[in-house]
Formats: C-alpha cells, structure tokens, sequence
C-alpha cells in the first residue's frame, strides 16, 4: 500500500474526506478519533493489516503520521 492510499484508508476508518487528511493531521482535528474512534482503528489496523499494537503505540498515535509510521514499521506501507 502507498502513502495515499493509507491515507484514505484512514479517512475512510474515521468518515473524513480524504481531502481534509495528510500525514500531518492531528488526532485532536480528526472528529471520529476519540476513544470509540482509537477502537475502532485499533480494530481495523488488525483486520485489514494483521497489525497489533502494544499500548505504547496506541499512546504514541497523535497524528496521522503516527499510524502511517505504524503501518511502515509492520511492512505493510511502501516507500513512496
């Protein structure tokens, strides 16, 4: 998967448009990432991906980069 189309995996885990996420945004400007949202990712980076987070990644989860970064990390994000 490349960075784009992570990126509107994740818009699409959290209802956003696409446009209005980048590997900058923050959690706190991501209306769906609240603590329902933060299961729900949790949820869907183990299914789509086979990913499982520790709880340090979880509390290290503060932007979107963050997860990109976790996506990377498990080899399931190409380099660009």
């Amino acid at each position: 998967m490349k960075t784009r189309e992570a990126l509107d995996w994740i818009a699409g885990v959290f209802e956003e448009p696409v446009d209005r996420i980048t590997v900058e945004t923050l959690r706190q400007d991501i209306l769906g990432w609240d603590s329902l949202g933060t299961l729900t990712l949790i949820a869907a980076l183990d299914e789509r991906f086979d990913v499982h987070l520790t709880e340090k990644d979880i509390d290290a989860m503060k932007r979107v980069g963050d997860v990109l970064e976790i996506l990377r990390r498990n080899g399931k994000l190409e380099e660009d």
